[in-house]
């Protein structure tokens, strides 16, 4: 049967109220007015107001708000107008309603609700400061670079409130918490590395955003407690042990009615993780628009191909044979053709992952090997290029000419399941799309 899907929000919200809530950027409160609700996508239309100041108990401490228009690198006098998810964060607070300042539905999407950040964004812009900007106190690193600045004896830094740690094999929560206990945004992921003493998380007190993203270690007694991150607002959980997966569900699932966003995916048994770890395409595995049984018709098929491709590499000094290879590509895109009859599933992300999963079996043999495999890799791309029926446009963009999907607190692709889809079918589904965070 049919889950039937909520009319309202988990906290009550209507179009016309007027939300306020403290912006880091600004270092004071900003407020914005709800346009509209969808119930079928769980969004709310968000309209940026031209205010800040000190916390505001009602809409008359706003004295007479206008609505953001931006002027900032290419946005040309666009309202800051944008649909978040419609669960209103717990840092966000309804003081009260007032008549629509613009009537009209938002065709931008993010998430977030970053209330003020564009604000902050015109204001630098109004005041000449038009470069490049970055917060000093906030912090992107690997995971290599974040251990070697936690070997060295150094001081507590409270000041920096967002850190974004990506390639992690492997980190010491208990260092990283003791080091930075002012975070308010978390941001971790890897590629199935270890997060040692992830209990110790729950001594960042003023978190708001915590996503962890492909690491493994944790455990049910890592869980995060809602007493002692008390302001958490989004918490987002990707291929991760599953057990904590099931724990933190539990746990923070209630929470949403407080203003907590949950998005809890890839729960990973030991078995699953046996088995998928390296599996190029293992992303498919409850991803929203894939089934299990496509999920494991694909797994089955890059394994066909992957010893395909190996047998047909020479073991001595001769060439591989280009038509050979171009014959597998095709026989790879065929089989993908198929796959994705009748009702299409594969979008920009997957056909992306499929002609990588291609690229990684020549990396690894090449590797293996010590051979120059370039050759060999472009037989093979073009075969299944010229074979595939599956998004017909170029395979192989530069960043400037591809689609992405913008986000403002994102780690993987198309966290919400409704975005999951890929940029093509984000375009297919709202017709206009345009990016709304930072400048464009």
């Amino acid at each position: 049967m049919a889950t039937r899907k909520p009319s309202v929000p988990p906290r009550p919200l209507a179009p016309g109220d007027v939300v306020a809530s403290f912006c880091e950027a600004l270092g004071e409160w900003s407020a914005a007015q709800v346009t509209d609700l969808d119930p079928e996508w769980k969004r709310a239309g968000v309209l940026d107001l031209d205010w800040s100041g000190p916390e505001p108990s009602s809409v008359a401490d706003l004295g007479q708000p206008a609505a953001l228009r931006l002027t900032h690198h290419s946005w040309a006098g666009k309202l800051s107008h944008v649909n978040y998810e419609w669960l209103l964060p717990r840092g966000c607070t309804v003081i009260g309603a007032m008549p629509l300042l613009h009537a009209s539905r938002s065709r931008s999407y993010s998430s977030g609700w970053q209330i003020g950040r564009q604000l902050a964004m015109q204001r630098r812009w109004d005041a000449g400061d038009q470069g490049p900007w970055s917060d000093p106190r906030e912090i992107t690193c690997t995971g290599a670079e974040l251990n070697e600045a936690l070997a060295r004896p150094d001081e507590s830094r409270p000041d920096i409130w967002s850190l974004t740690v990506q390639d992690v094999k492997s980190l010491d929560c208990a260092l990283l918490a003791a080091r930075y206990p002012g975070l308010a945004g978390l941001r971790v992921s890897g590629n199935f590395g270890e997060l040692t003493n992830a209990s110790s998380l729950n001594q960042l007190a003023s978190l708001k955003r915590l996503s962890i993203n492909g690491l493994l270690g944790m455990g049910q007694a890592d869980c995060l407690h809602p007493d002692r991150v008390p302001v958490l607002e989004f918490l987002g959980l990707h291929n991760i042990p599953h057990d904590y997966a099931t724990a933190m569900r539990a746990r923070w699932r209630p929470q949403a009615p407080n203003g907590t966003l949950v998005d809890i995916t890839g729960a990973r048994t030991a078995e699953w993780l046996a088995e998928n770890t390296s599996n190029p395409l293992r992303e498919w595995d409850g991803r929203g628009h894939i089934s299990r049984a496509r999920f494991t018709k694909a797994t089955a098929q890059y394994k066909a191909t992957r010893r395909a491709i190996m047998d047909a590499l020479p073991a001595g000094d001769g060439e591989p044979a280009a038509s050979r290879l171009a014959q597998i590509g095709r026989e790879y895109a065929e089989a993908f053709n198929r796959l994705d009859r009748p009702v299409p599933f594969i979008e920009t992300e997957e056909r992306e992952e499929l002609f990588d999963a291609l690229a990684l079996i020549i990396a690894d043999a090449q590797a293996t090997t010590g051979k120059d495999l370039t050759a060999a890799r472009q037989s093979l791309i073009d075969g299944a290029d010229a074979a595939r029926d599956w998004l017909t446009t170029s395979a192989w963009k530069t960043p400037e000419q591809s689609i992405s999907v913008p986000a403002l607190f994102l780690i993987r692709p198309g966290l919400f399941r409704y975005l999951r889809v890929g940029a093509s079918g984000l375009l297919r589904r709202w017709p206009v799309f345009r990016r709304s965070s930072g400048g464009r």
